[in-house]
């Protein structure tokens, strides 16, 4: 059977990891990032009349500062995040299955204005249209060394998860492109698709950015 690695952070990769595993996959965790919480200046909550969080690792490490806005409008990208801010204490989160771009549109079409964005100090390219956000890095993404355990668990026929650009970036750098014809690429999306470069056996991600659907993707690569 053909091999799933899990690239994403933890606690993220664990859960995708159970999902491969609930499809019978053979799967290893190897994360190439790990979240690290940023110091931060709360900005005054009356600013603003909505919260956007699109990863959980933003509720995990934003700290105490995250109770000044427990009576703003939450909104969240992705069910981990808006179960991430439910256990944080937010009693009504609107949550989006797609994308910041996704979420964005919802926020505005629910006549909301004023967004305050608690994100990572990189973020994936969102499309705002008339809404004024925001943004506050409360985590940062650490690269973590190079795991030789990662290169050994590549056999042919392995299938790599990439959940971002950067991940992409740090997969294009760990594998020369002389010991990629063997390996597969699945990506969140075409941008982290596109860094990975070329000589893989294939690179393909799905339509909509979600962990599902690039693990149907993968288990079909699996077959």
């Amino acid at each position: 059977m053909s091999r799933v690695i899990v690239l994403r952070p933890e606690p993220a990769a664990s859960r995708t990891a159970d999902g491969a595993r609930a499809m019978g996959l053979d799967v290893a965790v190897h994360p190439l990032f790990a979240p690290q919480a940023v110091a931060w200046t709360p900005p005054p909550p009356e600013h603003f009349d909505a919260l956007l969080l699109t990863s959980a690792n933003g509720v995990r490490l934003a700290g105490a500062g995250l109770d000044h806005y427990r009576a703003l409008p939450a909104y969240a990208v992705g069910e981990a995040t808006a179960q991430a801010m439910k256990e944080a204490g937010f009693a009504a989160v609107t949550s989006g299955s797609e994308d910041g771009s996704a979420i964005a549109r919802r926020i505005a079409d629910e006549r909301r204005s004023r967004v305050l964005h608690l994100s990572g100090t990189t973020v994936a390219a969102m499309e705002t249209g008339p809404l004024h956000v925001t943004r506050v890095a409360v985590y940062s993404m650490i690269a973590l060394p190079p795991a030789p355990a990662l290169k050994a668990d590549a056999v042919p026929g392995s299938v790599l998860l990439v959940h971002s650009p950067r991940a992409g970036e740090r997969v294009a750098e760990q594998f020369p492109e002389e010991t990629r014809a063997g390996l597969h690429i699945v990506a969140i999306g075409a941008a982290a698709a596109r860094v990975c470069g070329d000589g893989w056996a294939s690179v393909t991600h799905p339509a909509r950015p979600r962990d599902d659907e690039m693990l149907a993707l993968a288990r079909r690569l699996c077959e």
